[in-house]
């Protein structure tokens, strides 16, 4: 297995105006957000209820660690090699809980871009003497959506 350097976060914690979507959808509805990471994630779509439905909370602050926060946290920085301790997670998950769900949700964002796909056409390229190197390969055809099948 091949040992990759660790990266940051593609945001940080308290980056919220760096994406308004996010922080609005956190702000009005935390929990639908929290449960859209963890499905996007490949979780269990409800498992964010978890915490909500069982951690006792004083001033806003969790009496205990959300678990499920927790576990998703640890979990996205394993996957994807990001930064951290799970001491960091743990304060991230209970003093920042909304926040650390709309930075997982903003990871998320960032990690699902796709590539741009260049799709080559049909061309013929015509040459006066063929290099000795092409003459021993076999004829290559190009169908329309531009797949290239080798004949022999």
């Amino acid at each position: 297995m091949e040992n990759k350097p660790l990266v940051d976060w593609d945001s940080g914690l308290m980056d919220c105006f760096e994406e308004p979507s996010t922080c609005c959808y956190g702000f009005w509805c935390g929990p639908c957000l929290a449960c859209t990471v963890s499905g996007r994630f490949g979780e269990n779509t409800f498992l964010p209820l978890f915490d909500f439905c069982g951690v006792t909370t004083f001033c806003g602050i969790p009496m205990c660690v959300p678990p499920a926060g927790l576990s998703m946290r640890a979990a996205m920085r394993n996957r994807y090699g990001i930064k951290g301790s799970l001491c960091k997670d743990i304060v991230a998950a209970c003093c920042c809980g909304w926040c650390s769900w709309c930075q997982m949700h903003r990871e998320l964002k960032h990690r699902k871009k796709t590539p741009t796909v260049i799709n080559v056409q049909n061309q013929t390229i015509f040459a006066t003497q063929p290099a000795p190197m092409m003459m021993m390969m076999p004829p290559a055809v190009m169908n329309q959506q531009g797949v290239v099948t080798i004949s022999h």
